[in-house]
């Protein structure tokens, strides 16, 4: 334990820092090698990690081996997302719960990380409504489409993360998600993995380290020359939502509930450099400041 001059616990002291929760994206251009070994040692510092993975790609790849073709909407607020209907469902649970997130943990294992692989619907992890039906845009018109399997995001089982953490456990969790049905029964359906680890994050009061598979945001997203390094005011924030296109916006979305639900700061930067988990909370990357919304939700009380 490093002391400070007063004989107290250094503020620099890993156990006396927030949890971090690390969600590494699923695309294939994410190595998760780094952020391995950079949980490894935090872990082994004393810092509480809470991994939480994506899959898109290899749940692509599962779907297409059972001869079916992978189905993305666009939603009527312009979001392309995943149609997950029953047969996708059980593709997706097949790669995120039993694929990846085992093979996964299992590279956690070696690396001497003490993990604990969990689905969203262990423990009700990750729980809230499911929703059977989406509103979609289609050859420019409003559609409804029946028979989804997704949900919201609407409560965290805080006291199983905490619980596994006390005990020196590093959980590393996934979606599916508890999707619970209006008849009171239970449904495993789809979460969107980014919000799926900002829940989790608000819930532990967690510094968010968003892996993926760029820098950051940058202000011309062709340009990885013009990352934006920080917002810590509304009007900067602002400037984050405004550049971020495709699965950005997703991630700068993902920032923002995290940060309204507790989590002090966000980090999305980049999961391929040496010691990426490090080097985020570092300041690598694009950090997004808890003041960003706490300003901005006074601001906004003001004028109400």
């Amino acid at each position: 334990m490093s002391e400070d001059a007063n004989g107290g616990r250094s503020e620099r002291d890993p156990a006396d820092q927030p949890p971090v929760v690390v969600k590494i994206g699923g695309a294939k251009a994410v190595d998760p090698a780094g952020a391995v070994g950079d949980v490894a040692t935090l872990a082994a510092d004393g810092r509480a990690v809470v991994v939480v993975h994506g899959g898109s790609t290899v749940v692509d790849e599962v779907i297409e081996r059972l001869g079916m073709e992978p189905e993305y909407v666009e939603s009527a607020s312009g979001v392309t997302g995943r149609f997950t209907d029953g047969e996708t469902m059980e593709a997706f649970t097949m790669a995120m719960a039993g694929k990846l997130n085992t093979e996964l943990t299992a590279l956690f294992r070696e690396a001497g990380v003490d993990a604990v692989g969990l689905s969203g619907v262990d423990g009700g992890l990750l729980s809230g409504p499911r929703k059977s039906a989406v509103r979609v845009v289609e050859d420019g018109k409003k559609k409804i489409r029946r028979g989804e399997h997704s949900g919201k995001i609407e409560s965290v089982n805080a006291d199983l993360l905490e619980g596994l953490l006390a005990d020196g456990y590093t959980p590393v969790a996934s979606p599916p998600m508890e999707g619970k049905e209006s008849d009171g029964g239970v449904t495993p359906v789809n979460a969107d993995a980014d919000r799926a680890a900002a829940a989790v994050a608000g819930a532990l009061d967690a510094d968010l380290v968003l892996l993926t598979d760029v820098a950051g945001v940058y202000a011309d997203p062709d340009d990885p020359g013009t990352l934006i390094e920080s917002a810590s005011t509304p009007e900067e924030l602002a400037a984050v939502e405004s550049a971020a296109e495709g699965f950005m916006g997703k991630k700068v979305m993902a920032a923002k509930e995290a940060l309204s639900g507790g989590s002090g700061r966000v980090v999305v930067s980049d999961a391929n450099v040496d010691d990426p988990i490090v080097a985020a909370l570092g300041g690598a990357g694009t950090t997004i400041e808890h003041t960003a919304i706490v300003e901005q939700a006074e601001t906004e009380g003001e004028t109400a």
